[in-house]
């Protein structure tokens, strides 16, 4: 019962993330369709997300710190090859069996120098309490890795404080 968009965002989130081979994002092993469903099979992480750790306390800030900075090499990693992820947050963050943080959900992710959007301008995709000013006025031609960078701030900010920067839709 998938739309067509739907459809172009999964297919476009298993063919990019299938690209990035890092310690730190969650590999996507196989793309494809059967029997008209599409499927990515990818690797499984057996832990919980970063929303879920911080829900009940705050973390320590060099526990945050750790886990941010893995983060972050993860997604400069991404950069370095033409991958934004725009919609960074805790919960798009996992914890594998050894307590590393894994990036994940690369759905709305748009491979730099592509002209080609699965968005209009002018509509809002992504996670508000995490999502840079620019992605959140609908201005998503105008993301770039610095957008990553702030929502990696954000990020931080849940980690230490145990709530998002900002709250609200």
């Amino acid at each position: 019962f998938a739309s067509p968009d739907f459809v172009r965002r999964f297919r476009n989130e298993a063919e990019v993330t299938a690209t990035l081979r890092h310690p730190n994002i969650v590999s996507v092993y196989a793309v494809g369709e059967y029997d008209g469903h599409h499927f990515l099979s990818m690797e499984y992480v057996d832990g919980q997300n970063l929303a879920d750790l911080v829900r009940d306390q705050p973390l320590a800030a060099r526990r945050a710190a750790v886990y941010l900075k893995a983060v972050a090499e993860a997604v400069h990693y991404a950069h370095q090859r033409g991958v934004l992820h725009r919609d960074l947050k805790p919960s798009n963050i996992l914890l594998d069996a050894f307590d590393h943080p894994r990036v994940t959900d690369f759905g709305l992710a748009k491979i730099l120098g592509n002209d080609a959007e699965l968005t209009v301008t002018g509509q809002v995709l992504g996670s508000p309490n995490h999502m840079p000013p620019e992605q959140a006025a609908g201005k998503i031609s105008q993301t770039t890795a610095q957008s990553d960078v702030y929502s990696l701030g954000s990020i931080l900010y849940q980690l230490i404080a145990g709530g998002p920067p900002f709250q609200g839709g």
